[in-house]
């Protein structure tokens, strides 16, 4: 999803600054939470009656981007 951007924000007076869905209190983490917790999507957007499908592509896009450009410590594994 090229289009990310016009569905997630960042405002330091909406939940300390985190990103969220645009216009929303949502913040992109509790969607990537759910999502790794095994939350299919159909419950996810009805716990969250607001968000729309793209949201949580939205989400996903915006977690590889971070992927791709952050670094995170991880253990180094040795050997194959």
């Amino acid at each position: 999803m090229e289009n990310w951007r016009e569905r997630i924000s960042v405002n330091p007076a909406v939940c300390q600054g985190k990103a969220c869905i645009r216009g929303t209190r949502i913040m992109v983490s509790v969607v990537l939470d759910n999502l790794a917790a095994g939350v299919d999507r159909a419950a996810i957007l009805a716990s969250y009656p607001s968000l729309e499908p793209a949201d949580i592509d939205a989400a996903i896009a915006y977690a590889a981007e971070l992927a791709r450009e952050g670094v995170m410590a991880l253990p180094v594994e040795m050997g194959t």
